[in-house]
């Protein structure tokens, strides 16, 4: 075996060991997470937590990392997955030999785009808002019915608003000339397999919702919302896909080079005429004037810039689209990485599949949702730059 196959092949075998233990992190994470909150039983807990009543800590410190690692842990999860994405990349990299004219250099630009990055910042601002709130009411009793009214009616909003523009983005996109990217890449190739892969946390966890919903028996306006609030979300990720893929199939936008006006001088022509003129004017001169060659002249003048046609109308709709989706999947992102959990808080799941079951489904789809929103931002992000 020739030395460069044999680094070849350690360098392989080291990034699929490091892909795998970041999985395995990932899957324990889980686990231990879905056990926290299965255990209703006293001794159980401190069994899992490997205590006593007799072992309890007495410094301030405690309830702090208590509180960090519940706002950390999504932060956590989606690191092991990120980074197994980023190892899994690397080792489908390994000996490609990339020619150097595939390279693009795309300008960004974001002049003349004010729609919809301004509506997407007032959709993040009044998620922050609701989300606030949410944190504030929801651990009062009598308080915890509005803030889930309020919850699911701007979830309602948000998502509609996306699946328009995800719409209007899809229809622009088809309409735009542009050319498909050809060939295999293997960064869009993952880049696809986990925008589809992770929309699956979503859809499992608005699955089971819809089933709940539907088969119970008492019909309630929290419930309803949820339904709603579940199929609009079925909605939004379908178009979202859809446009995200499509716009990264597609070539990025080159600005057209300068146009520049030549002017060809016939120079026998322009010699002779001079010379005539000269000759006329003053006749002794003619004699002393040196025999040069004739060169063809040319003469350029670049045109005026303002001349040029500004941003088509489709390029301009798919680029707000873009911002816009872009600050809502922010804001979508932030309020379950910091502790929003409608799923728990609205015990429908929990009394319809029971604890044992609910809970590891919301543990399992909700990383890999959140995951999604992260994801979708980095997406939207590069189909805003190449459009």
């Amino acid at each position: 075996m020739k030395p460069v196959f044999l680094f070849f092949f350690l360098y392989r075998c080291g990034l699929m060991l490091a892909l795998t233990t970041n999985l395995m992190v990932w899957i324990a994470g889980v686990t231990e997470e879905s056990l926290h909150q299965t255990v209703t039983n006293k001794s159980v807990l401190e069994k899992a937590a490997y205590s006593n009543s007799s072992c309890k800590c007495k410094y301030d410190s405690c309830k702090i990392f208590e509180t960090g690692y519940y706002y950390l842990y999504p932060f956590n999860i989606e690191y092991s997955l990120f980074a197994s994405c980023m190892t899994y990349v690397m080792w489908k990299n390994v000996g490609r030999v990339i020619d150097d004219h595939v390279h693009h250099h795309v300008k960004f630009r974001i002049q003349g785009i004010l729609v919809g990055p301004i509506l997407g910042v007032m959709v993040m601002v009044a998620g922050l808002v609701v989300f606030i709130f949410y944190e504030v009411d929801v651990g009062k009793e009598e308080r915890k019915n509005r803030a889930l009214l309020m919850y699911y009616v701007m979830n309602i909003i948000g998502l509609t608003l996306m699946s328009i523009a995800s719409l209007i983005g899809s229809v622009m996109l088809h309409l735009k000339k542009g050319i498909h990217v050809s060939g295999k890449n293997p960064i869009r190739s993952l880049d696809i397999f986990l925008l589809l892969g992770a929309s699956f946390g979503h859809f499992i966890i608005c699955y089971f919702t819809v089933v709940a919903v539907v088969a119970s028996k008492g019909v309630q306006y929290l419930n309803t919302l949820n339904l709603v609030c579940s199929l609009i979300t079925i909605i939004e990720l379908c178009l979202q896909n859809a446009f995200i893929i499509e716009g990264l199939h597609r070539e990025p936008y080159h600005e057209p080079p300068a146009v520049v006006d030549t002017i060809f001088v016939n120079q026998h022509a322009f010699n002779s005429q001079s010379q005539k003129g000269k000759a006329e004017e003053n006749p002794s001169m003619d004699s002393l004037q040196p025999n040069h060659n004739p060169v063809c002249t040319t003469h350029s003048t670049p045109s005026d810039m303002s001349s040029q046609p500004s941003m088509s109308w489709r390029r301009r709709v798919v680029k707000e689209v873009s911002a816009f989706l872009l600050f809502c999947n922010i804001i979508f992102w932030i309020m379950p990485a910091f502790g929003a959990r409608p799923e728990f808080d609205n015990n429908l799941g929990e009394n319809f599949y029971n604890s044992q079951m609910w809970v590891p489904i919301v543990n399992i789809g909700l990383p890999f949702g959140i995951f999604y929103r992260m994801h979708s931002v980095a997406g939207l992000f590069e189909v805003f730059h190449t459009s």
